[in-house]
């Protein structure tokens, strides 16, 4: 699964799992580039079948509603939703 790659300051491994359509994915997505995160993304519903089962398994691991947007910070602490404080606390 090839994710995109968004340069920025490093604070560690952060990995979005986004919808193409979802208002709250965009608005994690933004927030991260406008704190100058550097992070990479993925629009899960974009993906071809093969690496959507494996995309929906990667975030079920970390959040097991499976919901969007899923947001990973090292392989373990994982932010569900738009939480612009938690996201400022933990990555600013």
């Amino acid at each position: 699964m090839k994710l995109e790659h968004v340069p920025g300051t490093n604070r560690g491994t952060v990995v979005l799992y986004a919808l193409s359509t979802c208002g709250w994915c965009g608005k994690t997505k933004d927030l991260l580039k406008e704190m100058g995160v550097e992070h990479s993304y993925v629009y899960v519903d974009l993906l071809p079948e093969k690496e959507l089962e494996e995309a929906l398994r990667e975030v079920e691991r970390f959040n097991p509603q499976g919901s969007f947007p899923t947001l990973v910070i090292d392989n373990r602490k994982v932010i569900v939703g738009f939480r612009e404080k938690e996201i400022r606390e933990t990555l600013g």
